[in-house]
């Protein structure tokens, strides 16, 4: 899997940090924060990238990745998120993004190849080891200057991908089989054992969207 990104740089203090955007953001797709899940909604494209970057997220434990999604929630009128998925070990300050995200340069292009794309299902057995109690391989989430912050670990990123895949895989077939219930999504929540502070994700496939 090919995937376009733009790679900008920036200091803050002694510290350089890499900040990855997808080349073209997600036109159908928007993040937003309900009362016991963060919603994201996403046709088939954008899941087939948001996929590839929760996959990127994984193998690039050294970066944030950013991906603009802040748009008016087409469901509810409410306002939006951005989304930034980083590695635990990058001990980013959630605090510090408005001003990092100030100094970044122009960025440059370049193209990540994936090792093919994600599985749109989880592999089996993988999940039932998060519910033991000493595990701490779990999500945890900030929202700051109108971003989500999901922070976890490269083999929590890469478990978690065919979240999107999922979507961009089966949510087409199922909205078209199924005209008077029209609602295809997959959730991660707490119940999984993946999510450690902050909420679940509450995936939906939606094909109908205001005129961009």
């Amino acid at each position: 899997m090919k995937l376009p990104l733009t790679i900008h740089r920036a200091r803050l203090g002694p510290a350089e940090f890499k900040v990855i955007r997808p080349a073209r953001p997600p036109a159908r797709a928007a993040l937003s924060d309900g009362n016991w899940y963060l919603h994201v909604q996403a046709d088939q494209q954008a899941a087939q990238l948001l996929a590839g970057l929760w996959s990127l997220a994984a193998t690039s434990p050294r970066s944030l990745v950013h991906v603009p999604l802040r748009r008016t929630d087409p469901e509810t009128g409410g306002p939006g998120l951005d989304l930034v998925l980083l590695h635990h070990s990058l001990q980013f300050p959630p605090s510090r993004w408005k001003e990092l995200r100030a100094r970044l340069d122009p960025g440059r292009p370049q193209t990540a190849r994936l090792p093919g794309p994600a599985s749109a299902d989880p592999a089996p057995g993988r999940w039932p080891q998060q519910h033991y109690r000493e595990n701490r391989d779990r999500f945890h989430q900030h929202v700051h200057a109108g971003t989500l912050f999901m922070t976890g670990s490269a083999k929590l990123f890469a478990d978690t991908a065919w979240l999107f895949a999922d979507i961009a895989h089966r949510g087409p077939g199922y909205v078209f089989a199924h005209p008077d219930h029209a609602h295809y999504c997959v959730r991660l929540g707490h119940y999984d054992g993946l999510v450690g502070i902050g909420s679940g994700l509450h995936v939906v496939y939606r094909d109908q969207w205001p005129d961009l």
